[in-house]
């Protein structure tokens, strides 16, 4: 019997390529069960923090979009282009909706816990869409453990280890580790161990990253 795929995905829960990567992603796997239904997939969530100095509270979204495109007007440009590609994607982007931008260790770390259970892509999609779609706090704890349950997790459980400091040494590590690479933008797949890719790339781009990574090994 063929090992399963193995498919590890660097991302940032406030990414919106990273959503956008993610559906795509889901589509090109979707495709490959259909032809080979018996194919064993394993995806593992790795964190990448594209604002670690964010104080762990956050900011205003307003002060963010200022900072990081010099105003509302020229965020407005660039998220019509998201806007585009998540139409595409199924996604339904909610830009207004963000009053936070968040530090995102805290979602990191309920990823890595929840990762260390059993797949945790539900709980990664339930992330993507609580922020970007409903406009939900990623900074406030309370609210993450509430993701975390409409994704099936404890509530309390998931709310009891964000309060404490597990997976806190964890996160930074692989954070670093990622940049180390030479990891400088998300999403980044990597196939198999041996083949990456950067981007959201459409779906025929990873399939055939898949079966080239298949076929090397």
């Amino acid at each position: 019997m063929e090992p399963p795929l193995k498919i590890d995905v660097v991302s940032d829960i406030v990414c919106p390529w990273c959503f956008i990567g993610k559906r795509k992603l889901d589509v090109a796997l979707a495709d490959l069960g259909k032809s080979e239904p018996a194919l064993g997939v394993e995806v593992r969530w790795h964190p990448f923090q594209l604002n670690p100095d964010l104080p762990a509270e956050g900011m205003s979204r307003a002060s963010y979009v200022e900072q990081k495109f010099g105003g509302a007007a020229r965020a407005a440009q660039v998220y019509a282009r998201v806007t585009s590609a998540g139409e595409a994607a199924g996604i339904s982007f909610r830009f207004d909706r963000i009053e936070r931008q968040p530090n995102t260790l805290d979602g990191h770390r309920l990823i890595a816990w929840a990762q260390r259970q059993r797949d945790a892509t539900p709980l990664v999609e339930r992330l993507f869409n609580a922020f970007f779609v409903e406009g939900r706090r990623m900074d406030d704890r309370d609210e993450l453990a509430r993701v975390a349950a409409e994704s099936g997790w404890p509530e309390q459980e998931a709310l009891a280890m964000l309060e404490s400091q597990a997976m806190h040494d964890e996160v930074q590590s692989e954070s670093r580790e990622a940049l180390d690479v030479g990891i400088q933008g998300v999403p980044f797949f990597i196939f198999n161990g041996r083949i990456a890719l950067s981007g959201a790339q459409d779906p025929a781009t990873l399939l055939e990253a898949i079966a080239a990574a298949r076929r090397d090994g």
